[in-house]
This record gives C-alpha cells, structure tokens and sequence, in this order.
C-alpha cells in the first residue's frame, strides 16, 4: 500500500485518486480550489462521468480530499500531478497549471524517497522541466538540494464516458522514467490492475479473457511523445473517415460498409473510424494542435496532423451545407439539435461539435433550440450563445423546420419519432452520427440525411415528405 497524492480534481485526477484508493492505497486527493474541495468532501462530484461516484463510495475509508500542499505533501511516496494544460495562443500547452503544481510539490517535499509523476499531458521535456521546479522551490524553500526524489512521466489514455473502465482494465500502462527505483515504485502501485488480482467492482466486472495488462517503460521523452502520437493518430483516422465519407455520397456508396470492409483488416481495425460530426473534446484538438506547435519548434511542419484538424473541422460546414441543400435558406428557420456534449456518456462541452455547429447556424440567422440528457444545465450557465433549451422531445421539436442530431445519445434512438413527427413544422432529420434508425424515420413520414450514406425520403414544395 502506498501513500499517494493527486493533484488536481479533473476528470484524470479524480479518477485516478478514486481508482488507486479502490486498489488499496492511502489516496489524498489535492485542488486549490477550496469550494471543489469542500463539494468533494459532501460527495458532490464537479462532473458527470458513469461510475466515479459508486467508485468513490466503495473507497471512501482510504480517499481524502484537500487543498493545502503542506497537508499532503510530506508524507506522500507517489504524487501525481494532474492539472490542465489549456492550449496557450501559439497552441502550445499552457504549462502555468503544471509549474505551480511542481513549486507547490517541491516547498513541501518530504525526507522519504518520493516519486513524482507527470499524469498531465505536457510537450516533450516536461519532465525535466517539473524536475527543475521541484529541485528549485525545495531548494529555496530548505536551503539545500532535495535528498531522494523521481521525476516520471505516466500518461494516461482515458476516453470520458468510459474513464473507469479504462482505469480499471487498460490496454497497456506507459511509464517513463530514468531512476530505475522510480519504476519499482511505479510497478508496485499499479501491481493489482497489472495482475489483475483485484476484486471488480460490482457495477463493472472483468472483462472476458482480460490477461495481464503490458507494463511499458521508456525513457521521459518517449513516454511523453506516446501519448500525443497516439490521440493524433486516432483523430486522422476519424478524419480520414469523414474524408471518405464525403467521396461516399457522390458516388453513391454507403460510408457504413466501406467502413466495415476496412476495419475488418485487422492491421486497421473497426474503432474510429465511425463517419460523423468530428471529434471534440478536451484531448484531441488540443493535442493535435500542441503536436503541430511542438513541430514548428523543432522544425517539423506535421502536414498529416494538420490535414486531421482541417477535415474534422470542414465537418460542422458539411452538415450545414446539407441542411441549405434541403431548405434554402436557414435565415428565420428553427434548427433543433439533439446533444451538446462532445460526446455520449459525459456533461463535457469542451470544443463540443455541436456547440460548434450552433455557431455556424446562429451565424446564418437560424434559431437553435437544444437538448442534452445529461449537459443541459451545464450548457445553460457556461454556453454564452443564444441557444433555447428543451427538457423534453415535445418543447424541443415543436414548430422546427429540421432536427440535428449532434451526439449520439442511446436515448435518441427510443424516442417516440412517429408521434413527434406531427409537431415538426419540417419533419426533416439530419443524423450527423449515422446513429438513428433510417429505415425507422423514414417509415414514419420524415426525410433523412446522414453523413456518407444515402439521403431517404422526398419533401415536397410544402416540407411535407412525398414519395420515397
């Protein structure tokens, strides 16, 4: 059992505080946030993401929350550091969050061997750059240089909606690290998810055939290069998707199956490469635009990386371009969307596509009306656009001349459509994630567009689906 501290409350911090306490160890859990602290505490989680509050009710006994460094600090042998890094105005990420984290660490270190460890996604030499904060503020703090610490780097590859799980049962956990005692450390906390000799929480059992999970060591820079390499590639290959999507519809194939006929290659594979909206998100475009940056420092122009962001962008345009296709003008029409997350399973509107969207549609003098299981009301007091709110699938679709689904929510699939298709001034969909039952629509009187799949339904002069 270790004595671990986490720094930073996100959605990476709170999660891997929840999860190492869950393994066994003493986990305190620090943000300078005093009122986050304080909701912790009362067992108000600052998010929604499935399974962290049963998660943090199973470990309770062995997870505490603070916001004073010299609280945790002293006594830690494992610190993890778990803060954003926004991207600054050049794309870099903003390491301010990072630095104050390490000077914080580094006035309070205590006398036993202590590993630090770099869970924040930072550019390439952060680790050295932590270590040198550390060693700075110990230094200036006691006089003297700091007897026994490690810097490592511990990415984590973490999909909101499934962070739990992906805690829980990785495909692999990256460590980077010069001081081979740091990796003991390191192999030693994560020992029972590396064995997988942990009893599964009831909510989320073993997965079938689950092994041991790869334990990979690397050098710091490696370690911090896995992680952007591995969100820029998985953002290409949905760009690369939405790119062949777009090829699709002119030729009259369905995005779907060439989808499939790809994927079932497995030197590919199926996983993201599901034509849609694009990706948001708090990871993958700020990720690729810090591996772009961190290109241009080192003289690299990154042409794959930047063709991604281009696609996935030119997305939110194609949709739009689509509902003009159908009505003309969007000048007066009402669009409804359904979704506001970035993605299902999350209250995150971090670079949301449907928040996106909105933009381009508000900016064509349309009304937008919006819906979201889980982020309406966090949509309500952070989205600073002039959206209107709908609680229910009647308020939301009444009187509008086309729906957009943005995220694709399960809920939207069992929504009773042939009784709402009645309130639809147009009933025309736009299934911007290939995710609702075309055939299903179609039946009940409404006229479908998808991305990269054939267009169902026929509206008349009055809006009215015709012959199909």
């Amino acid at each position: 059992m270790k004595q671990v501290v986490v720094v930073g409350a996100g959605y990476v911090g709170l999660t891997t505080g929840a999860v190492l306490a869950y393994l066994g160890h003493r986990v305190k859990v620090l943000d300078v946030d005093p009122a986050r602290v304080e909701d912790l505490k009362r067992g108000k989680l600052p998010f929604f993401e499935p399974h962290l509050q049963e998660l943090i009710s199973l470990s309770q006994a062995r997870l505490a929350f603070t916001s004073q460094y010299e609280e945790a600090i002293p006594t830690a042998e494992v610190i993890f550091i778990a803060v954003g890094t926004p991207s600054g105005p050049d794309g870099a990420p903003d390491l301010s969050q990072a630095r104050s984290a390490a000077l914080g660490i580094g006035r309070h270190l205590g006398e036993g061997f202590t590993v630090v460890v770099n869970k924040s996604t930072v550019p390439v030499g952060s680790g050295n750059y932590v270590e040198a904060m550390v060693r700075r503020a110990f230094w200036e703090a006691h006089g003297q240089e700091p007897r026994a610490y490690a810097v490592v780097s511990n990415p984590e590859f973490l999909r909101e909606g499934q962070a739990v799980y992906d805690s829980l049962y990785p495909d692999r956990i990256v460590v980077g690290a010069e001081d081979k005692r740091a990796l003991e450390v390191m192999r030693e906390l994560y020992e029972p998810i590396l064995e997988q000799s942990f009893a599964p929480p009831p909510f989320l059992p073993r997965p079938e055939r689950m092994g041991a999970v790869p334990f990979i060591t690397t050098d710091l820079a490696s370690a911090e290069l896995i992680k952007y390499g591995a969100n820029a590639f998985l953002a290409m290959k949905i760009s690369f998707i939405n790119e062949l999507a777009a090829l699709a519809e002119r030729v009259g194939a369905d995005i779907r199956e060439v989808a499939r006929g790809i994927g079932l290659d497995s030197r590919i594979g199926p996983r993201f490469l599901q034509a849609g909206l694009g990706w948001g998100g708090s990871c993958f475009p700020k990720d690729t635009l810090a591996l772009v940056a961190m290109g241009e420092e080192y003289g690299i122009p990154m042409p794959l990386v930047r063709a991604a962001r281009e696609v996935n962008f030119l997305q939110r345009q194609r949709v739009v371009d689509k509902l003009l296709g159908e009505l003309k003008t969007l000048k007066g029409r009402t669009i409804a969307l359904l979704g506001l997350a970035f993605k299902p399973h999350t209250d995150d509107l971090r670079e949301s596509p449907a928040l996106e969207l909105a933009v381009l549609l508000l900016g064509r003098g349309a009304f937008v009306r919006a819906h979201d299981p889980m982020a309406l009301t966090r949509a309500q007091s952070e989205v600073s656009l002039p959206l209107e709110y709908a609680k229910t699938p009647e308020d939301l679709l009444r009187g509008v001349d086309a729906v957009v689904l943005a995220t694709d929510w399960p809920e939207y699939r069992t929504w009773p459509w042939e009784s709402l298709r009645g309130l639809m001034r147009v009933p025309l969909v736009m299934d911007a994630r290939n995710h609702l039952d075309r055939d299903r629509l179609v039946a009940a009187g409404y006229r479908y567009l998808g991305i990269g799949v054939p267009s169902l339904g026929v509206l008349n002069k009055e809006g009215i689906p015709g012959s199909k």
